[in-house]
């Protein structure tokens, strides 16, 4: 599809109600009149494939026409995903079960495939054992209908818990990942992942980009849930960033456990870029990944790993303080 295609396409697909809203949400923060606005995203819209929610997040309205270029915007995100992943290949990461088969050296959790086959006595193993679970759809993103069950939810035994976990639309029942206590420090009520992403390019290959997404009092770190993000320092594993989320709010320490956020060291940083540029290795036709890595006690461990990597957290504001995007970090990897 030709950028104009996308454009065109994009355009017929608008919400322009949200779009009338981020508007009115951008008036009041940029100073700029509402005419002026709408004119420059549909500017960044033609030049460079941003729709208005990245027109919002990266702060466009801020940055000239230089700085414009260097940020990975939906099209520019998209257009990657396509070259470099063929379709064919995204069940192995879409697919929780599958996932978790594939890497499971790297998974050590129990857990269980909830479906009409699903054996009641395999589903009370689980249980007995465990005083929490997770229950997640067996596809999706985002963090949208993942669950947590406590004991409560099982006490009437494995047959009702089965149906209770079916009506909810659970694919997935695992035990909970258990963070290694300072990243407990940071948010104590989600488990804080490292979103790394590894790149196979033709130029190079290795890890893009990586940001530490964290919890504000939910179950799940993710910005869709009202998480926040900082970037991490390839080399050391440090935050290099204040935490920010996807409503233009910034951290410089966390809201509920006054951590600092700038200069935070994730533990095992090393194990966790080895265990991707391993991971990245076991399915090559897939060469754009986005892991999700939690650190516990033990070491990394896998969530999940995406096949078509969200573009929102790394073109956040606040990741750029000079206004220069992640899009010159992908060019080292590949044409673009």
């Amino acid at each position: 599809m030709s950028r104009m295609q996308y454009f065109w396409h994009r355009l017929v697909r608008m919400d322009w109600k949200a779009m009338w809203k981020t508007t009115g949400i951008l008036k009041k923060r940029s100073g700029k009149g509402r005419l002026w606005l709408m004119c420059d995203m549909l500017k960044c819209a033609t030049k460079y494939n941003a729709g208005y929610i990245d027109y919002k997040i990266a702060q466009m309205y801020k940055l000239n026409d230089e700085q414009r270029k260097t940020v990975i915007t939906r099209g520019i995100s998209n257009e990657i995903v396509r070259r470099m992943n063929p379709k064919e290949y995204w069940h192995f990461f879409d697919d929780k079960a599958q996932f978790n088969e594939l890497f499971k050296e790297w998974i050590p959790r129990k857990w269980l495939l909830i479906g009409d086959d699903t054996d009641p006595e395999a589903l009370f193993a689980l249980c007995r054992n465990n005083t929490q679970l997770i229950g997640k759809p067996l596809e999706g993103s985002s963090g949208q209908g993942i669950q947590k069950y406590t004991v409560d939810d099982w006490k009437d035994g494995p047959e009702v818990f089965l149906k209770k976990l079916k009506d909810d639309g659970i694919g997935i029942l695992e035990e909970i990942v258990i963070q290694h206590p300072k990243m407990a420090s940071l948010c104590p009520t989600s488990v804080n992942t490292c979103r790394i992403a590894t790149l196979m390019g033709d130029k190079q290959q290795g890890i893009v980009y990586a940001f530490l997404r964290i919890g504000n009092g939910k179950v799940m770190d993710n910005v869709d849930c009202g998480g926040m993000a900082a970037r991490i320092d390839l080399d050391s594993g440090k935050l290099l960033t204040v935490g920010a989320d996807k409503q233009g709010n910034t951290f410089i320490k966390h809201p509920m456990t006054n951590t600092s956020i700038i200069g935070f060291a994730i533990p095992f940083w090393e194990e966790a870029k080895a265990m991707c540029l391993k991971a990245a290795e076991k399915v090559p036709e897939m060469r754009f990944i986005a892991w999700d890595v939690a650190i516990t006690e033990n070491g990394p461990t896998f969530i999940e790993g995406n096949s078509f990597p969200s573009h929102a957290i790394p073109q956040f504001a606040a990741h750029y303080p000079d206004g220069i995007g992640i899009l010159p970090e992908f060019r080292k990897f590949i044409d673009i």
